[in-house]
């Protein structure tokens, strides 16, 4: 799926998505859940579910009843569709700026790793306020991209000092929207949610090596992957030569841990 007016994001790969995102997504998933306080409900909406992780942590608890991940990209769906065979499961096609449910149809909405990727997030903010009842939760998650995401850093800076191109791309992906500290709190309070509580939620990235870091890049998913894709065969062999000496940091190869820091948001339909 190519980008969109309602996404940013070229998705198409479920298992290029799980090399590059999915595996951090899987992480962050249990504490958003713990902080949204969503515990039980008949009807909850995943939007922008990709492949599933925040769907299949919403539904470990025994007194949530149904939910339904919503997402642009068919690829993700069906691999979302292929990870469980709960029933309380559903996995769809759809735009997260025009939800096709009616006014009120979920006791909560949540959504995660998305709202950076869709260009008015304000009206896909709004869909969820629409489609959740009154009392409700209406809940997100984005990374810190600037201050809360090393490997991202560690491979842009690297490739920002020796390509203007690389450059551009830095400053889109640092400036992508909801990203910043405080964006999701005023998005919320814009969207007239109310009691509106904005946190920070800190996992770990661990790689094995640097061919583990380095293999999204050579994959088809993602703003990096499609950036390195772009460059000449000695472009990317300049590229991950620096990315690695920087991935080292003088010592041998093998683990790193790098933070990763996302924002949280969630507030309550009057």
């Amino acid at each position: 799926m190519n980008p969109t007016a309602s996404s940013t994001y070229a998705a198409g790969d479920a298992a290029g998505y799980e090399l590059q995102m999915g595996r951090w997504s899987r992480r962050l998933a249990p504490g958003f859940v713990d902080f949204t306080e969503i515990e039980a409900a008949r009807r909850i909406i995943d939007v922008g579910c990709g492949t599933g992780h925040l769907s299949l942590a919403l539904v470990r608890s025994p007194r949530v009843e149904h939910v339904t991940g919503i997402d642009l990209s068919t690829a993700y769906v069906e691999h979302a569709r292929s990870r469980s065979d709960d029933s309380r499961l559903e996995f769809v096609v759809g735009d997260a700026c025009r939800l096709p449910f009616p006014d009120g149809w979920f006791d909560h909405s949540a959504s995660m790793l998305v709202l950076q990727f869709v260009p008015d997030a304000d009206a896909a903010v709004r869909e969820m306020r629409r489609v959740t009842r009154r009392g409700g939760t209406v809940a997100a998650a984005t990374w810190d991209s600037r201050g809360g995401l090393v490997f991202l850093r560690v491979i842009v800076d690297t490739a920002a000092v020796v390509d203007p191109d690389a450059d551009r791309l830095r400053a889109k992906l640092l400036s992508q929207p909801l990203t910043r500290p405080g964006d999701l709190r005023r998005c919320w309070g814009n969207a007239g949610l109310l009691d509106v509580t904005q946190d920070m939620l800190t996992v770990r990235m661990d790689f094995e090596c640097f061919a583990d870091f380095w293999a999204p890049c050579e994959g088809q998913e993602g703003p990096l992957a499609a950036y390195v894709g772009r460059l000449s065969t000695d472009g990317r062999t300049r590229l991950r030569a620096l990315v690695q000496r920087a991935y080292l940091d003088g010592e041998p190869d093998g683990p790193r841990s790098y933070a990763a820091t996302a924002w949280m948001v969630k507030g309550k339909v009057p």
